[in-house]
């Protein structure tokens, strides 16, 4: 009697933690999803102040037409820019992150704890403080104001942030890297081949951070293009809908603007994560 009633009691308390849990995870499910409902129910309001209700009085799609037709802010070259730049910026720092993590992982070579100590350093310095000398370097070139300058931002110091990618390496034994050697694979076919294929839990989680980059990046835009409007991305051209000679009129405008911009990352994030799931699970999981 006493094991049962022990076994009731633990019952009990644990479903009593179980409510508990729940509760809090639907609070914060609530916290986080609330903003992105306002989102976008706001960018279908009639309304065009910052005075528009939660729930709009009337629905319209006039601001998601206005983003097409208004020449004043055209939206679609500033989308079609940071697609441009998310994608080869993507592309470049993937490949500058995997093999600088892989080279600091796998080869042993002198200084090679000085450079990860550095590594480490640098990285604890916010990228902006560096942008007057960043732009010096960029006028100096004569790429200033250009798309390729923030690509070339962008990825010139994405080999810093390979303290994740490295830790990942290091879990990969380094049986296989021995074995292909043995064979006769050099260092970068034991890379390309074997390591990488290995590796797309990793691959995913670097191509989503460098994509997403370039969407959210505000600081860098502002500083490089000035007032270059045609080659503006989206962060920084939707802000100046938010400006104050513009708020009234481009308010809800502004929302649509924001649920687009959201679309390929979402749509991004949900394609990748298969392949994310099959690497970490090793193919078991599909979907």
């Amino acid at each position: 009697m006493t094991q049962a009633a022990g076994e009731k009691s633990y019952s009990k308390r644990q479903k009593t933690v179980n409510i508990i849990v729940y509760v809090i995870l639907a609070v914060m499910a609530v916290i986080w999803l609330l903003p992105i409902v306002w989102l976008v129910i706001t960018s279908f309001s009639e309304q065009m102040g910052p005075s528009a209700s939660f729930i709009p009085k009337k629905w319209t799609f006039n601001n998601y037409v206005r983003l097409i037709t208004d020449e004043s802010f055209p939206y679609w070259r500033w989308f079609l820019n940071t697609l441009f730049v998310a994608i080869v910026s993507c592309v470049i720092s993937t490949l500058f992150v995997l093999m600088t993590s892989y080279t600091l992982s796998r080869l042993r070579f002198k200084w090679r704890k000085k450079f990860l100590n550095i590594g480490l350093i640098l990285g604890m310095f916010p990228g902006f403080m560096s942008m007057a000398a960043i732009y010096a370097i960029i006028e100096w070139i004569g790429l200033s104001q250009s798309l390729f300058a923030l690509i070339l931002v962008y990825c010139a110091g994405a080999a810093m942030g390979f303290q994740i990618s490295k830790g990942f390496f290091d879990t990969i034994s380094h049986s296989l890297d021995e074995a292909a050697t043995i064979d006769g694979a050099n260092k970068n076919t034991i890379f390309w081949r074997i390591i990488l294929p290995l590796s797309k839990p990793i691959l995913v989680y670097t191509a989503l951070t460098t994509f997403i980059s370039p969407w959210v990046d505000f600081i860098f835009v502002s500083y490089i293009m000035k007032d270059n409007k045609d080659n503006y991305t989206v962060a920084f051209g939707l802000q100046q809908m938010l400006e104050r000679e513009n708020n009234a009129k481009y308010y809800t405008t502004f929302f649509a603007g924001s649920v687009i911009v959201a679309l390929p990352i979402t749509l991004l994030f949900i394609k990748m994560q298969k392949y994310y799931v099959e690497g970490v699970t090793g193919g078991a999981v599909k979907g």
